[in-house]
């Protein structure tokens, strides 16, 4: 049986989502199918509303609504202190333990040879950019995911930041989070509690 092409058109596209099967594509179609007409409009709307109404930060790389972002727009933060992350559900994650009163970085991705995705291809010039004009620097906190993607990325990052940390007079320190977050786990997948004892038990890298 041919199913209608909107029906098709619409499980295509959920099957282009990162997680979504052909049967999970399949069953949210017809779930939404079966939705109102009034939820739907919102639904789509909320869809073109997306990138339209969104902005990267030009200062750490998150998504939000204007730019500068709300964290890097606030006088009360510690803009001395820099958590590296590698998505901004990352950065979501950490904020809601409330115990970091530093910035952030979002770098967008991990360096990963095996898909071509090196340095160059994730927000780590900016990073480095952003760290050498800053003469007050006190710490950056490397909170790249425990897997083998993220612990190649805090070590690339870490070389970097040695380099420089050679030239200057007042020296930052370079930190990973602490022990508790399962090897190859990704932050945002971690409680509040591990997150939060991982942040307090920051070690030196």
């Amino acid at each position: 049986m041919k199913l209608p092409k909107a029906l098709e058109e619409l499980i295509n596209s959920f099957e282009q989502l990162p997680g979504i099967g052909p049967k999970t594509a399949a069953r949210l179609s017809f779930y939404l199918l079966h939705t109102p007409q009034d939820y739907l409009d919102r639904f789509g709307q909320a869809v073109v509303n997306l990138k339209k109404d969104t902005v990267e930060c030009s200062f750490c790389h998150n998504i939000a609504q204007k730019d500068p972002c709300p964290i890097c727009r606030d006088e009360q933060r510690n803009k001395n202190i820099i958590c590296v992350v590698e998505q901004p559900m990352d950065l979501l994650s950490i904020e809601k333990t409330n115990r970091f009163n530093g910035v952030y970085h979002v770098l967008h991705g991990a360096i990963n040879p095996l898909q071509a995705i090196g340095p160059e291809e994730i927000n780590v010039d900016s990073l480095i950019a952003r760290v050498k004009k800053d003469p007050d620097l006190e710490e950056i906190v490397l909170a790249t995911n425990s897997g083998m993607e993220g612990e190649a990325t805090a070590m690339y990052l870490k070389r970097e930041l040695v380099k420089i940390n050679q030239k200057r007079k007042r020296k930052f320190r370079i930190s990973r989070m602490g022990q508790g977050l399962p090897v190859g786990a990704d932050l945002e997948y971690a409680d509040e509690a591990t997150l939060r004892q991982a942040l307090e038990g920051r070690r030196n890298y």
